[in-house]
């Protein structure tokens, strides 16, 4: 029988170390505690579980167990929670009247600062906490309440959402500026799909988005995609003649005024996605949390970037 009384916030940072550093010895210097203490740790928490955490031993590096792996999960959860604590009573002590932490997905960071000068203008009472990330961790921080309100594209099926429109999202097709399909019209989907593509990990919206048109243009046709880790690395490739890119016409904005970086106009080009505000379904929202919507979404996506 597990003894959840006996855990200790120790005793699970031990376990996260070892899973990050892959080591005892290396949870060790990593917590600045020595490895004795580490093992002596780790073996009370697999006693209080009842279960064992970590396969360790004969020189290979230390691997969490499915059992660990949950009890990672949790450790992580209650280490978010916590941080997410104290900021909120950071922020109360400094005399706001209310915390809201809002969530904006990668592709939003280029307005959400900005976005977030306009709350604070509006609302000098109401501390707003930015937190940008991934769609996955985005929706992961959703599923576990460490967010008020989000920011993003296509809505999650789980966790269940109340979604709100609040702007157009356009997706283009860039290029550099001297490219050959820059500056045409009627430009054949064989022309297209010859190109090399640079794209986000697989999962990512955009990445999705990419690969539905370019599979509708082409019915199927192969294509080379070149995963690229980060919008700004994409652009940076672009501009150094790569390939080319589907991203959201709000990640480029400033290089398309410059002249950095230009467009590429065909048939299904930009494509038109949208931006929503989500909260979570059934979960009202905090008094500060209800008026921070109301003015994202009163703004009617007055705060996006545009050409």
């Amino acid at each position: 029988m597990a003894k959840i009384e006996s855990l200790t916030f120790k005793q699970l940072r031990v376990l996260g170390a070892i899973a990050e550093c892959g080591s005892l010895s290396g949870a060790a210097q990593s917590l600045g505690l020595t490895a004795p203490a580490i093992h002596a740790q780790l073996t009370q928490l697999e006693t209080n579980l009842g279960v064992r955490l970590v396969d360790r031993g004969g020189g290979a590096p230390a691997r969490l167990t499915k059992a660990g792996e949950v009890v990672l999960r949790a450790q992580r959860t209650i280490d978010a929670v916590l941080g997410q604590t104290i900021e909120r009573i950071d922020a109360l002590a400094k005399g706001h009247e209310g915390v809201v932490t809002l969530g904006v997905v990668s592709t939003g960071k280029y307005f959400a600062p900005q976005l977030v000068a306009r709350l604070k203008e509006a609302m000098p009472g109401i501390a707003v906490m930015l937190k940008v990330g991934n769609r996955g961790e985005i929706i992961s921080m959703m599923q576990q309440g460490l967010i008020d309100l989000a920011i993003m594209g296509r809505p999650p099926r789980e966790p269940k959402v109340v979604a709100e429109r609040i702007g157009a999202h356009p997706h283009v097709l860039i290029a550099p500026p001297g490219h050959p399909l820059v500056g045409r019209g009627n430009i054949d989907p064989d022309e297209i799909l010859a190109e090399t593509f640079l794209a986000r990990e697989p999962g990512s919206g955009t990445r999705i988005l990419m690969m539905r048109y370019l599979d509708r243009i082409g019915g199927g046709m192969p294509y080379e995609v070149v995963e690229i880790g980060s919008n700004e690395t994409i652009k940076q490739a672009v501009m150094a003649g790569l390939g080319i890119a589907l991203i959201s016409l709000h990640t480029v904005t400033e290089e398309l005024k410059a002249g950095r970086l230009a467009t590429i106009s065909a048939d299904g080009l930009p494509i038109i996605r949208q931006w929503y505000l989500l909260q979570r379904a059934h979960e009202p929202l905090s008094p500060a949390a209800q008026r921070v919507h109301d003015f994202i979404a009163g703004e009617r996506g007055r705060f996006l970037p545009h050409v």
